[in-house]
Formats: structure tokens, sequence, C-alpha cells
């Protein structure tokens, strides 16, 4: 999925399957570079999140992220300028993966939800469009006659 900012929609979005070693003593998920279908460089989690608390409000240019709801559950709505989907996430052996030019916000966690994210690469705020209509704009150029 080679696709440019303008290009992608809601259907490169994928849900992916942690893989997982089950046991009667407890289950042992884990996540590798081999088995992801990207490489990741920042990992990072969000935690305690408030009720009514609404996190990411953004998109990435040129980043892709994995969310996994480790514990708990919340909600993931994506926009890609067209049309809006929700997902809800709630099992720690299933992953939300979000491509770059899709707009993200997260909502309704339950209490104690922790949510991780893989991340393509370090933290970098020029790679973030944190304004919906700057979004709309960028996603959709005036076209030229």
């Amino acid at each position: 999925m080679n696709k440019s900012f303008q290009e992608t929609n809601l259907s490169d979005i994928g849900l992916y399957d942690v893989p997982v070693i089950r046991d009667h003593r407890g289950n042992l998920a884990f996540l590798q570079h081999a088995d992801l279908p990207f490489d990741f460089k920042r990992i990072y989690y969000l935690f305690d999140v408030p009720s009514g608390a609404v996190r990411g409000g953004h998109a990435h240019k040129r980043q892709t992220e994995l969310l996994i709801a480790l514990s708990g559950s919340f909600d993931v709505i994506l926009h890609d300028s067209v049309k809006r989907q929700r997902f809800q996430l709630n099992r720690p052996d299933r992953g939300l993966l979000i491509p770059p030019g899709i707009w993200r916000e997260l909502e309704n966690f339950s209490a104690n939800s922790i949510c991780l994210v893989l991340n393509t690469d370090n933290f970098d705020e020029s790679d973030y469009i944190r304004d919906f209509d700057e979004f709309l704009r960028v996603k959709n150029p005036p076209r030229r006659v």
C-alpha cells in the first residue's frame, strides 16, 4: 500500500490480528517486525484518559499507525474526507492499521483502558495535520483547469 496522502481512503484501513500463544496459564501476544505490515520506530500508549475526553484529532501526512486496545475499550472514528467509519477496539489481540491521509479521533474510553500505538517513524510535528478544515483542503486540493 503505497498510496499518496490524497489517494488513501477508508478501504485502506485494516484490522490486524496480533499473534497469540494460548495457554491455560494465560495467553501471550507478541508483535515483531517480521509479522507486521510495516517497520515501527516509535511505540507509545494512552492511559488514564478521563471520561468524555477525545484523543487524536489529527491526520498524518506520511506515518502509518497500528492501534491496539491492550486493556478496556475505546472507539476510533476515521474519516477519509468523504466517508466516516467507527471502529470499537476492545481486544488485545486485534489492532487497527491506519495509513497516512486518514483523520482519526479516539473517544469513549472505558475505565482503565490502554491504547497502544506503533508508529512507522519518530515524532515529527510537521507530519501532523491538526485542523480538520485544513485536512479537507490538503486531502482534496482544488483542481486546475
